[in-house]
């Protein structure tokens, strides 16, 4: 009788509640993810996040997904502009 092993592979696709995570401890936020709306805006009005705090997030995504995200990439306005926006991003980078 043969067995196939188990798949070892770690499910790499990112939640929302996941992603919130990953936002508040980079930039040590003082609210919970729960606290963050998947659709509200990162910038301004909505979380009040910079573009400071948007390479601090870059840099712990790229690292933990192995995804690149380019300082100088025209889509950065899309792909951070809310946590829904970036999770998908994050989603379509690891599928590629």
């Amino acid at each position: 009788m043969t067995t196939t092993p188990p798949d070892t592979t770690p499910d790499t696709t990112p939640s929302l509640a996941e992603v919130a995570e990953i936002i508040v401890s980079a930039l040590n936020l003082e609210m919970s993810p729960a606290e963050i709306e998947p659709d509200a805006s990162l910038f301004g009005e909505g979380l009040g996040l910079d573009s400071i705090d948007i390479l601090e997030i870059a840099l712990v995504i790229s690292k933990r997904y192995g995804i690149q995200l380019r300082a100088d990439s025209e889509d950065n306005t899309s792909i951070f502009s809310s946590l829904r926006s970036l999770t998908n991003y994050i989603a379509s980078q690891k599928a590629a």
